[in-house]
């Protein structure tokens, strides 16, 4: 079977990545979401290996030191990762995997896995983005944070493969499904055992 292959999707916060990795995942066959760990408390509503897999500190570096993460990070205090097992488990089977995760833990998957396709996202305009993170009830606090942590991470465009300007989210969730389309078009994902034509098969194969 041919494997699957990982999606990383980044963006400053307010960028639209959340919004728009819920359509491709909706709209886009074989496409699957792997759910990450972390060592927050559940919010009300949240289910566990649903939402997250919720662990403890103790458990969480345990794992750390197991190598059983494909990237994570600590954010506000908790810990956040990506279990490498669920990921090697679905391009096993096929699927391809969307990752949403930010510019520190896109430079740790490319350190750690081959087989990986970065994509940036980024609003129209810097102010935009700071509206967005306001419409998203931040604290002002937290938009400050927010706003100094964008500056940064956008700096970093050009270590990915792809970027998308999120305008238009419709336009936007097309570019991303082309990328990704255009993905499972390559020479590197292709067998000749799936043509049914048997002459073209036994020529191909030489």
């Amino acid at each position: 079977m041919i494997k699957g292959e990982v999606f990383v999707l980044s963006a400053p916060a307010g960028g639209g990545k959340t919004t728009l990795a819920n359509l491709l995942l909706k709209e886009v066959p074989n496409l699957v979401r792997i759910t990450t760990c972390t060592t927050r408390k559940p919010r009300p509503g949240e289910k566990n290996g649903i939402d997250y897999f919720f662990l403890s500190k103790e458990e969480f570096q345990q794992k750390i030191k197991e190598n059983a993460f494909l990237e994570y990070a600590i954010v506000h205090g908790n810990y956040y990762g990506t279990p490498k097992e669920e990921v090697l488990k679905e391009i096993n089977k096929g699927n391809d995997v969307l990752l949403v995760i930010d510019v520190q833990g896109m430079r740790q998957i490319k350190k750690n896995f081959k087989d990986v396709v970065t994509i940036f996202l980024i609003p129209p305009s810097f102010e935009e983005l700071i509206n967005r993170m306001k419409k998203r009830g931040d604290s002002e606090e937290e938009i400050k944070k927010r706003i100094e942590t964008a500056k940064i991470e956008l700096k970093a465009w050009k270590e990915y493969d792809y970027i998308v300007i999120n305008d238009i989210i419709e336009k936007a969730k097309e570019d991303l499904k082309k990328i990704i389309f255009a993905s499972r078009l390559k020479t590197t994902r292709f067998s000749p055992e799936i043509l049914g034509d048997k002459i073209l098969k036994e020529l191909m194969e030489d």
